[in-house]
């Protein structure tokens, strides 16, 4: 059976989501790899991605009643994560907010189903956490409990501390994070495949320096 992981990393490198090379990041750092989720930008490459969300989100035995997709990257990926969902069998209603308020017709900021029980929000990275925040907030007004959040890659690298941005997220809202892949599965996929084998000490030597053990947070 393949590791769906693996597949994911590979699509992502197929559609130049991925890249090694050098890369400066918002915190300044010199990155040996780069990953920008938005150049999933084609019918095909976003059915594709939605799949690798679904899956990851079926495996993780997430308990959640519908999806949140926070503006403006959520809408799509939690819309199409729902028909993926559906056609595995596990068929929810899913919502999205505006980022400023509609004052005629409907109103307000949420579109879609209303928010109710265990709410999934589904994202593509989390850097700040600011996305979440804001998500948690808006789902808890409407009475609703944020469940977990899925995303499509967690870097494992520390932010302003000791922690990375998603154990930050896990520490203070006690919600899971699912993610299709993170820099652990990177690094197996240089150690595994002979044509990355140039990118294999950079990326190392980038964990060491920056990363946070999967086990940081508990």
């Amino acid at each position: 059976m393949s590791d769906f992981r693996q597949d994911f990393l590979k699509f992502a490198l197929e559609q130049n989501v991925l890249k090694f090379g050098e890369f400066t990041t918002k915190a300044g750092r010199q990155s040996p790899y780069f990953f920008n989720a938005g150049l999933f930008n084609d019918g095909a490459s976003t059915l594709q991605l939605a799949r690798f969300y679904a899956q990851a989100i079926i495996e993780s035995k997430i308990e959640f009643d519908m999806l949140f997709g926070p503006a403006y990257k959520g809408i799509i990926l939690a819309a199409a994560t729902a028909m993926m969902l559906a056609e595995k069998g596990v068929n929810v209603p899913f919502a999205y907010n505006r980022k400023e308020a509609k004052d005629h017709g409907e109103g307000g900021v949420l579109v879609g189903a209303p928010l109710k029980g265990r709410v999934l929000i589904i994202d593509d990275v989390i850097s700040a956490g600011t996305s979440v925040r804001e998500s948690v907030r808006l789902i808890e007004a409407e009475g609703a409990t944020p469940a977990a959040v899925a995303i499509a890659l967690d870097r494992m690298e520390k932010g302003t501390g000791e922690l990375s941005a998603v154990q930050e997220v896990e520490r203070q809202y006690g919600l899971p994070v699912v993610a299709i892949a993170n820099l652990d599965d990177l690094f197996t996929l240089l150690q595994n495949n002979a044509e990355f084998g140039g990118f294999l000490e950079p990326v190392k030597a980038y964990r060491e320096r920056y990363g946070v053990s999967a086990d940081d947070s508990r």
